[in-house]
């Protein structure tokens, strides 16, 4: 059974960082595609980055330039280094592996 948990969520001011980590438990976790994706309130969801299990990337518009996916196979955790923050980055973020399974989720809140 997969597990997912996020962590590294807050409140933050415009123009600042945080870093975002999603820790997976369960069998063959490094093989999979992982992803974050974000829902704003009222907002359907939507991805943020993908990242293979090879290290290729992919970003949203939205944050391309701001926004940087990683991950560490040997630990089984994902990370999203968020910089230059912006209000409409406020969401609850969410880990996501091989598109089947969801963490629960940190929100992340940007406001002065």
């Amino acid at each position: 059974q997969v597990r997912l948990v996020e962590s590294g969520g807050g409140l933050v001011q415009p123009g600042g960082s945080l870093r975002l980590s999603c820790a997976a438990s369960g069998s063959r976790v490094s093989s999979y595609t992982m992803a974050w994706y974000r829902q704003a309130a009222g907002k359907q969801r939507e991805l943020v980055a993908i990242i293979t299990s090879i290290g290729i990337t992919s970003y949203a518009e939205s944050v391309k330039g701001r926004f940087t996916i990683s991950r560490d196979n040997a630990q089984n955790t994902m990370y999203l280094q968020m910089n230059s923050l912006k209000t409409d980055d406020t969401a609850v973020y969410y880990c996501n592996l091989g598109i089947k399974y969801w963490g629960q989720g940190t929100q992340v809140t940007v406001s002065s």
